[in-house]
């Protein structure tokens, strides 16, 4: 008998776990425009990678413009990701949303402060 890797068999132990952490509104049907509000997501954040990769060393008013409109972003970004989600797919990514928007907003407090 074959048996899986240490990390396979935790990630199958904890997936009905995130299964269950699903809210019941995530449950309910989906907007008819979640297909294209993905597709448009998936795009944005790799435009706003390149934005971030773009004032890496620009002046710091540029730089904390920038990181507070890339908030902005991830709070929209995660929303489509909550509505449109379900399941382990949306765990992972509205957890991954709200931990950069915990960074950024870090990141903001830390070197920008009322700037």
């Amino acid at each position: 008998m074959r048996r899986l890797p240490l990390a396979a068999t935790v990630a199958f132990g904890l997936l009905p776990a995130l299964l269950a952490a699903v809210p019941p509104a995530a449950a309910q049907a989906r907007p008819a425009t979640c297909s294209r509000d993905l597709f448009q997501n998936e795009g944005a954040l790799r435009r706003q990678q390149t934005r971030l990769s773009a004032v890496a060393n620009a002046d710091q008013a540029t730089q904390c413009r920038t990181w507070r409109e890339h908030v902005g972003f991830l709070q929209d970004a995660r929303a489509v990701f909550a509505t449109c989600q379900a399941g382990a797919e949306r765990a992972q990514n509205v957890a991954m949303m709200d931990s950069d928007l915990a960074d950024y907003r870090t990141l903001i407090a830390g070197r920008c402060g009322k700037r």
